[in-house]
């Protein structure tokens, strides 16, 4: 369970620190530890820093000082509600080994250690008080208390009010409510998973479809059926059915008589390409004789084969697997129950997989949660193991050295069931992926073993499960939905309650033997109030031992699976504590009837928040996964299915180092975060880099223009230089002479005796006034611009001039040049431009001789 991101608050500054009266002396090692004999406890108040370190809605609820034995490590052990935390007098930091979730707590007691007298020693010498605290998450706690100080009382009593509540009601889970992690309807999930798996996901599931009925969806073999929507049929069975085509819910309504607890013959998982089915039940209710028949069930389950694919003529087979050894299934049939007969059933073939009973895997896990406290580093003896010593390693570094016997593991069988597991399931898988066979699985109620085959079958079978989206709708159909016991079997408060009774495995070995745990003349002695935690039959860790198994593929398969071993692990971690309301209660029923959803947070957004912190490269997602490697099923030979502890779990608390040997995968994800910075650096150089070049192709783009634009100028210029040198010739020949001084002054200078005119017209230049031009020679603007100072008058120079000049001017003041255009006085220039067409027109004699 991932801690608060401001854990790291220190407490130095507290008002409320406990006095040095109240710690416990020599905290070097356990051995060195001496205790402090003072009359009265001390009264404490929470430390005002203690709150940063605390969730939402979580109080504290009694405190106490002590020493966590596992790493000889003194600090101060607080109960909430929520939790036993346990925070370092030294580091000031919570300490993750003695701060375990209550709900994760499966049994505690008071233990009282008596040392033997020296020869030097008095008889009173002060006893060891501890607090043994054992884990379903594989980990034994020791916290040891100053003797006289009522400070283990004031912890113990907190627990025994709050580890086990009476009510649903009180856990954490209700008091800090849905908050961020707000949940979607589970209903609503398991409905778009059966419509994937019809092929009909274009159609999305919502609450107002469900409220209405009308999710009665098909496809050519198989139908979503509402005949339990009231869970009146079935009460832990989900609210929608997965069923065959052909078969009428009446006929439902018959067949389930026949299965133990009404859990008839369902799909869970079908194969849109070939019609192949998984089918879940429990088992027939046969009888003794095993003579009992059901005509409804044997049309249900034969409806189940149909017709092969690809054009072969007739139906499919039909394998009914029974998880149960053979004499478990005849040893259920003098209570009622039992297994098929293959006659009874159309083309079928029955297989009995030989998986243990609930107990035996509880019993299992102690044994090995016992062996490995025993020799790990963190012992809960707060002796110095094997490891301490450093004269023995697990099997020489090597895991797999470590698993290779049952023997190595003090005899727990833990990795032998996990094996007929992974072996029952892999066997599954290859009928339906080469025979497209269907099977159906079943073992007593349909709910526990059947649930880890089928599901651990569908992930090898389905590419989607083994996406972090698919792993979670495959977890919410074959566990929740289908009533998994969640609370019986992890040990919750449910709504039937089994009063304060904590469950606790009846293991003979609470403290294997170790130098200090049986050492010669002491005593230790459990308190009677520890008797009140006793066994509970109903408790097992099948749903632990089938993520296990899941641990164990994608150690087989490291490409396949989109989520890591981290993922797994902290999925565990969040089931176990309740601090959400995903997993409570026994049924899908129960949790929709009360509202469990709605009151509590997600455990789903929960993870999906810590991915969203991390990006790709968070530790929840598998480095190595390439779905393009293992597109269809995965089908591993016998020979891969030898389990080895899963050290992320198993090992965590009892050797760390060895929790740690994923070094391989800490390595590689350090260089992918690298990578992936690097990455980002060289994008960001990228962009940079194609911003310069669109700059750079933006200023040619522009200099292109301007030097298309300056040709155009050059042009323009050599244009009017040519029509200047016209105009210059042109007035030349009228007997002007043109001179253009530096100052940029026009001087006209006009040479005729047929009209007194002033000898110089100046006309200034102004290049405002009218277009300039370069001469290719002296690359200067010249511009010749005659304005009259008034047209009207007779006597303005320009007229004389024009009227002088030009030969085809009348006297009386006309032109005989038709069109000419020839005296524009008003523009920039003076006008010879003339109609070459109306000059051909004129008669040779008009004009050209004048009268004498």
């Amino acid at each position: 369970m991932a801690m608060p991101r401001n854990r790291r608050t220190s407490l130095r500054d507290s008002d409320s620190r406990l006095g040095e009266s109240d710690k416990i002396e020599g905290v070097g090692s356990w051995d060195a530890i001496e205790w402090t004999k003072i009359d009265q406890p001390v009264s404490r108040t929470v430390p005002h820093g203690l709150s940063d370190f605390l969730y939402e809605a979580e109080e504290v609820l009694a405190e106490g000082y002590g020493v966590l034995v596992n790493t000889d490590e003194a600090g101060t052990l607080f109960v909430t509600n929520f939790r036993l935390l346990f925070l370092s007098e030294g580091s000031r930091d919570i300490i993750a080994l003695g701060t375990i979730p209550l709900s994760t707590i499966e049994k505690f007691n008071k233990i009282v250690i008596k040392q033997q007298s020296g020869p030097r020693q008095s008889d009173k010498t002060p006893t060891r008080r501890l607090l043994q605290v054992i884990g379903k998450d594989m980990r034994i706690i020791i916290f040891a208390f100053r003797p006289r100080t009522k400070q283990r009382r004031a912890v113990f009593e907190a627990l025994l009010r709050c580890a086990r509540p009476t009510r649903l009601w009180d856990l954490y889970a209700f008091s800090s409510g849905p908050s961020r992690f707000s949940n979607t309807s589970p209903r609503v999930r398991l409905m778009n998973e059966y419509l994937r798996l019809l092929g009909v996901e274009s159609h999305h599931s919502s609450l107002s479809i469900i409220e209405d009925g009308s999710f009665t969806l098909s496809n050519n073999w198989w139908r979503i059926s509402d005949v339990n929507a009231t869970y009146d049929m079935c009460a832990t069975y989900p609210f929608s059915l997965l069923l065959p085509k052909s078969i009428r819910d009446e006929d439902v309504l018959q067949a389930c008589k026949f299965r133990a607890r009404c859990r008839l013959p369902v799909i869970s998982w079908c194969d849109g390409r070939t019609g192949a089915v998984l089918a879940r039940s429990s088992q027939p209710l046969v009888g003794l004789m095993m003579n009992m028949r059901s005509n409804a069930d044997e049309n249900l389950v034969g409806a189940l084969c149909t017709e092969l694919p690809g054009g072969k003529r007739g139906r499919r087979k039909l394998y009914i697997a029974d998880a149960r050894p053979r004499k478990n299934a005849l040893a259920n049939g003098a209570m009622g129950g039992g297994s098929e007969s293959s006659s009874n059933y159309f083309q079928s073939e029955i297989v009995f997989f030989g998986i243990d009973n609930i107990h035996a895997m509880r019993e299992s896990l102690v044994r090995l949660r016992d062996y490995l406290d025993t020799h790990g580093t963190k012992s809960s003896d707060g002796m110095s193991s094997f490891l301490r010593h450093g004269g023995w390693t697990w099997g020489g570094g090597n895991l797999s050295s470590m698993s290779a016997s049952v023997s190595t593991l003090g005899d727990s069988g833990w990795l032998i069931h996990i094996q007929n597991v992974l072996a029952g399931s892999a066997w599954i898988a290859a009928r339906v992926a080469l025979e497209s066979a269907s099977v159906l699985v079943h073992c007593s109620d349909g709910w526990d073993r059947t649930s880890q085959l089928v599901a651990l079958a569908s992930l090898l079978l389905d590419p989607y499960y083994r996406t972090i989206k698919g792993f979670q709708a495959l977890v919410e159909k074959d566990w929740l939905a289908f009533g998994h016991p969640f609370s019986d079997r992890a040990g919750m408060a449910s709504l039937s309650g089994s009063g304060l009774e904590l469950p606790r495995q009846s293991s003979s070995t609470n403290f294997p033997s170790s130098p200090m745990r049986q050492t010669p003349g002491s005593f230790p002695s459990q308190s009677p109030m520890s008797n009140q935690t006793q066994t509970s039959n109903t408790y097992s860790p099948i749903f632990l031992q089938w993520v296990d198994c899941v641990s164990q593929l994608l150690r087989m398969y490291p490409f396949a699976f989109e989520f890591s071993s981290a993922y797994l692990v902290d999925f565990l971690d969040c089931t176990l504590s309740c601090r959400f309301g995903n997993f409570l209660c026994n049924s899908e029923k129960e949790r929709e009837q009360y509202g469990v959803s709605d009151a509590c947070g997600c455990l789903w957004m929960y993870l999906d928040d810590m991915r969203a912190s991390g990006g790709s490269s968070h530790v929840h997602y598998n480095l190595f996964y390439d779905p393009s490697k293992h597109e269809g099923p995965l089908l591993p030979p016998a020979a891969a299915l030898a389990p080895t502890l899963w050290p992320q779990f198993h090992l965590r608390w009892s050797c760390p180092s060895e929790a740690q040997a994923g070094e391989v995968e800490a390595q590689c994800r350090n260089l992918v975060e690298k990578i992936s910075h690097l990455q980002k650096a060289k994008d960001i150089a990228e962009s940079k880099a194609r911003e310069t070049i669109a700059t750079m192709e933006a200023v040619k783009a522009e200099i292109h223009n301007e030097k298309q634009v300056s040709s155009s100028a050059m042009n323009l210029a050599r244009k009017a230089n040519r029509e200047n040198d016209i105009i210059k010739r042109a007035i030349q020949s009228l007997g002007c002479r043109i001179h253009v001084s530096g100052s940029d002054d026009c001087t006209i200078n006009i040479e005729s005796n047929l009209i007194n005119l002033p000898e110089r017209i100046t006309s200034s230049l102004s290049t405002r006034e009218s277009p300039c031009s370069y001469d290719e020679k002296m690359d200067m603007p010249i511009s010749v611009a005659l304005t009259p100072d008034n047209n009207d008058v007779p006597e303005n120079p320009i007229l004389r001039v024009c009227e002088n000049l030009c030969p085809q001017r009348t006297r009386e003041g006309g032109c005989k040049w038709p069109d000419a255009s020839c005296a524009q006085l008003e523009s920039q220039f003076l006008g010879l431009r003339a109609n070459y067409d109306a000059f051909d027109r004129l008669s040779i004699y008009d004009s050209y001789f004048q009268p004498e």
